[in-house]
């Protein structure tokens, strides 16, 4: 499968081809997303709650980042895959911003970055984009900033903040970004950026008109039971199918069911002889 690049994206745009997306954080999932004919994957800093058990995602540094980065791209090296850009990776300056941009392509290989906010991260946007790497931007719940939207709640409910969302949108794709993310927005709302927009625009709880989809891998896979969005659909139980596995090997221990002869090695023909005259010698001291 070959990877598919920025204009392939845009060309799906153009032809009304749905674009499928999913966070992975480490070797396996991005492998088997890979395998399941994904086309794009993201290592979002939601690693922060969803792999280190985090309240959010403040806490997580470029470091963990690109740890985890280069655990996907060895598991899924034909995929495009994105890197987040951490809380104050980006903010506190231009120069900064492309650095820390540039960490992701030189460090871990990915194929493009993607960074929070609308009007106010443009000259990063900018900046980066002009350094030779792709941006995809993201705006409506940005997680990053949930503290100044009063928690993890939608955005763009009325119309002055609708069209707040809409110009961040335009102002972003004249920035130079190759797409832009949605989050927890009305399906109205995300239908109009995306006609408005050349640039495929992703959703994650934005609505289906949208150029495509993007979940938690957590959340669809349902691995994470404290919290389920609404926008959620859960694929799987994971976590109910994972805990009775362990319980079972528990029980499996504890009762001497496990291991059964057939998970043991057995020694070399007249081995066990030899052993056991050792043993004597030992045991006669």
């Amino acid at each position: 499968m070959a990877k598919k690049t920025t204009l392939d994206f845009m060309d799906m745009k153009r032809k009304g081809e749905k674009i499928t997306f999913l966070t992975a954080y480490d070797y396996p999932i991005a492998s088997f997303a890979e395998k399941a004919g994904i086309d794009m994957l993201l290592v979002g800093d939601s690693l922060g709650m969803v792999v280190y058990g985090l309240p959010g995602t403040i806490p997580v540094t470029m470091d963990e980042m690109i740890i985890h980065s280069r655990a996907v791209r060895r598991g899924a090296p034909n995929t495009f895959v994105i890197g987040d850009m951490p809380f104050m990776s980006y903010q506190s300056s231009v120069e900064k911003a492309v650095e820390n941009a540039g960490r992701f392509l030189k460090e871990a290989q990915m194929d493009a970055i993607k960074l929070e906010g609308g009007r106010r991260v443009i000259n990063q946007i900018k900046a980066i984009v002009d350094a030779g790497i792709p941006v995809m931007g993201h705006i409506g719940l940005t997680p990053q900033s949930s503290g100044q939207l009063g928690g993890f709640k939608a955005q763009g409910r009325t119309a002055e903040a609708a069209r707040e969302l809409i110009l961040d949108a335009i102002a972003i794709q004249e920035a130079g970004a190759f797409a832009i993310l949605l989050e927890a927005i009305p399906p109205e709302v995300g239908e109009a950026i995306t006609r408005r927009l050349s640039i495929p625009v992703l959703s994650i709880g934005a609505g289906i008109h949208c150029d495509g989809q993007l979940l938690i891998n957590g959340d669809m896979l349902g691995l994470v039971e404290a919290f389920t969005p609404k926008f959620v659909k859960k694929y799987a139980n994971l976590a109910e199918i994972i805990t009775g596995a362990i319980t079972e090997y528990v029980h499996d221990v504890r009762d001497l069911k496990f291991p059964e002869e057939k998970h043991t090695y057995k020694m070399k023909e007249g081995e066990a002889e030899k052993l056991a005259e050792f043993l004597k010698t030992i045991d006669s001291r």
